[in-house]
């Protein structure tokens, strides 16, 4: 035999052998790239919290000829309303000032008479204060004290709980086990086992919406109505789904 059907011969050989190993080789790839059965619910939680705090921004404002007189008016009366507070047991830390300001009051429409001359008749100042209420059993007395007390803006009273980090936690919990629970019933419904989880995302919530109203009035007191604080969350879960096992 010559050397050239020996090689002849030999790349035969190395075909065949190939061809052979793509044969057995196909199977397994094909296997590998079988898409994953998978199953993707969303889990949801919600809860209702009674609030254990609040906040209030109050303020004074008064008018004057002078604009040093008009913020003197108002500050003797803010630092009678702020003895107030601390005597009612509002720490130092929960009272912060958001707002000083001195405008001019001016005369009466710019186009009245014909005339578009308009006067400075004098000043109003202001001083908003925002006060953290941490025992709400005495709300309705302290926001009666600083009426009282010369208090004669009232800008807001919203309601909060200190810890707030607590009741995301388990909400966030809540809204995976309602996922799972979810995707359980669905994967049984189909026939098939519920597999392990192959991703967790999370929508987050939100949280502090008033709801039912629960009386917090005091006798002699402003009425003021707690309620509760509504928070709720959902997560998107993936899982796998596996073929039942035989018994």
């Amino acid at each position: 035999m010559n050397a050239k059907m020996t090689a002849i011969l030999n790349m035969r050989a190395l075909v065949t052998s190939m061809a052979l190993l793509a044969c057995t080789a196909a199977p397994a790839l094909a296997e590998q790239h079988v898409p994953l059965r998978q199953i993707s619910v969303t889990g949801e939680a919600r809860t209702e919290v009674a609030p254990d705090r609040a906040s209030i921004t109050l303020g004074v404002t008064a008018e004057a000829d002078r604009a040093v007189e008009a913020m003197r008016r108002v500050s003797s009366d803010m630092a009678v309303v702020i003895d107030r507070l601390s005597k009612a047991g509002i720490a130092a830390e929960d009272m912060q000032t958001q707002r000083i300001s001195v405008d001019p009051v001016w005369s009466g429409n710019r186009y009245e008479s014909g005339s578009d001359k308009r006067e400075i008749t004098g000043f109003a100042a202001s001083n908003t204060l925002l006060v953290r209420v941490r025992d709400l059993g005495n709300l309705g007395a302290i926001l009666d004290d600083v009426l009282d007390a010369g208090a004669n803006e009232f800008r807001g009273l919203s309601f909060g709980v200190a810890d707030r980090a607590a009741v995301l936690d388990q909400i966030r919990g809540d809204a995976v086990r309602d996922a799972i629970r979810k995707a359980g019933q669905l994967a049984e419904a189909a026939g098939m086992t519920l597999g392990p989880v192959r991703s967790i995302t999370e929508h987050g919530g939100g949280g502090g919406v008033p709801m039912m109203a629960m009386e917090m009035a005091r006798s002699g007191a402003v009425p003021v109505q707690a309620g509760s604080l509504s928070f709720e969350h959902s997560v998107s879960v993936v899982f796998d789904l596996l073929e039942p096992t035989s018994e």
